[in-house]
């Protein structure tokens, strides 16, 4: 689990004022003097007011749990009447190594108290892990023990620069941001009372599997490449076959879409794709199996978006085949097996088998990286509320990942109405953008912060499609998303098709 901070009884003496245990309020420049265990304060200045930012109190943190760990943190406390009394842990992304500024001003500019992690090391570069090599503290810290450390050391903070308490905390991520969310509500459950997961990268040892499968179906022969520029071909041909006027796919799961439709009669060009890419296209889109039982090792990825920014050319294809390409799903594949999993700086993904070589990876590090559980009884029982969504055009993390992650919660815990609800967004991509509305732009945050303290739970999320994907951008479109289906409805086994009760129809929610 994680050892806990225990804040030193110099702390409390100096964050607690003598007559009646009240909070005494201390200058933000003060808190350089906080003590905190195997933690402290390197820096603490007030921000003035900027645009939509109020003034507020900028902390710095370093935490050391262990000799081998070096955990930034930051805390930001909007300045007087300017704080809601809410607070906000944001999540990181891919490998972190950078503290996310842009998360952080979201909670500022909404009020709440907020504060995020690097997850334990420093390294700008998202897709990198070569930091992990030999430092298996360091995975720990990545994997959950960074979340814990910032959770404790930003309330002992918060307590020290405030006159009242925290009335309500928060959790939202997304990507590897919304790993993180599921870990909270599995392994400190007691720490948020509301959590918004995003496209989650849970399954972490098997999704970085699949990084390696997908990077093998692109390189299984001299001809298996797919180049961006053949993307738009594949999503025009889906468009068609599947879409609705503004191209979005509605229902990926009844979208029967046969790449074979756009196979080349007679020569090579941009507008169709050789026999081999289609092969290549359809291992893709099944997924990465495990060849001894014929089981998903993850959930292949769902026709919609290939072309976008921010798609497949970003995600899956690159600019060139391999390591020359730099897709960023080969990236994260490569340094996961190089510097965590094998060791080995020079192994090479595409040698990869998905059998028995898999299993030891697992049993050593998934209990470190993996936000896999299906039991958040003890995140129900103390009245945690989680809302999770995934984009159906995601081309990092495949949307029925979610599905699958939510089914066997189902299986285990029966419906969860009542404490965790699932939103997929058609035609979103990952954590954003994409031709279809989505929930980003504080529209999760907003219906989760309802439910916790209004106990207005979300049947429907109605988000919108903005000019720029920007949140000042005009409005495009928008659309309700309904819950996903509660068991009963879809029991996460046969023909997913027939579980469309997941869509709204306008004027039906």
């Amino acid at each position: 689990m994680g050892r806990r901070i225990m804040i030193a009884a110099a702390s409390t003496a100096a964050v607690l004022a003598a007559a009646g245990g009240a909070h005494a309020q201390t200058a933000c420049e003060g808190l350089t003097g906080l003590k905190l265990d195997h933690a402290s304060v390197t820096g603490a200045t007030v921000i003035a007011a900027s645009g939509a930012l109020p003034a507020y109190c900028k902390v710095l943190v370093t935490s050391k749990p262990t000799p081998d760990s070096d955990i930034r943190i930051e805390v930001a406390i909007p300045e007087g009447a300017a704080w809601n009394g809410r607070y906000l842990q944001v999540g990181n992304g891919g490998f972190a190594g950078t503290i996310p500024e842009s998360s952080i001003r979201v909670g500022l500019a909404k009020g709440f108290a907020t504060a995020a992690t690097d997850d334990g090391h420093q390294d700008p570069i998202g897709t990198d892990a070569s930091w992990a090599l030999g430092h298996p503290e360091k995975v720990k810290d990545f994997g959950y023990r960074a979340l814990k450390e910032t959770t404790l050391a930003a309330r002992a903070v918060i307590a020290a620069y405030e006159a009242k308490p925290v009335a309500k905390a928060y959790f939202a991520g997304c990507s590897d941001g919304g790993r993180e969310a599921l870990m909270e509500a599995q392994r400190y459950p007691d720490d948020f009372d509301g959590i918004l997961a995003g496209d989650p990268a849970n399954h972490w040892t098997h999704l970085l599997a699949a990084a390696a499968w997908n990077a093998q179906a692109l390189s299984a022969t001299p001809g298996s490449y797919i180049p961006a520029s053949k993307l738009k071909a594949i999503e025009t041909a889906e468009q068609k076959a599947c879409g609705d006027a503004d191209g979005v796919i509605e229902n990926p799961l009844a979208c029967h879409f046969d790449p074979a439709v756009i196979r080349c009669k007679a020569g090579d060009s941009d507008q169709c794709l050789t026999g081999e890419q289609v092969t290549a296209l359809k291992k893709i889109y099944a997924g990465a199996r495990d060849p001894r039982t014929g089981a998903h090792i993850l959930a292949g990825f769902d026709p919609g978006g290939e072309a976008e920014p921010g798609g497949w050319g970003v995600w899956l294809v690159g600019a060139a085949p391999g390591a020359k390409g730099h897709a960023a799903q080969y990236e994260f594949g490569r340094n996961f097996y190089q510097f965590i999993a094998f060791g080995d700086a020079n192994y090479d993904i595409t040698k990869l088998t998905f059998g028995a070589q898999l299993d030891p990876i697992d049993a050593k590090w998934g209990p470190v990286l993996n936000s896999w559980s299906d039991d958040l009884s003890a995140f129900k029982a103390r009245g945690g509320k989680l809302i999770q969504y995934h984009g159906w055009a995601d081309p990092a993390i495949p949307p029925r990942d979610s599905i699958d992650y939510f089914g066997r919660v189902q299986k285990k815990m029966g419906n969860t109405a009542s404490f965790y609800r699932l939103f997929m967004a058609p035609g979103m991509l990952h954590c954003g953008g994409g031709l279809g509305p989505n929930p980003v732009h504080g529209v999760g945050l907003d219906a989760l912060t309802a439910w916790v303290e209004d106990g207005k739970a979300p049947d429907q999320l109605v988000v919108a499609k903005r000019a720029g994907d920007s949140p000042a951008g005009p409005v495009l479109r928008t659309r309700p998303l309904c819950a996903f289906p509660r068991r009963a409805e879809w029991d996460g086994k046969g023909d997913r098709d027939k579980a469309e009760s997941w869509r709204c129809v306008a004027g039906k929610g």
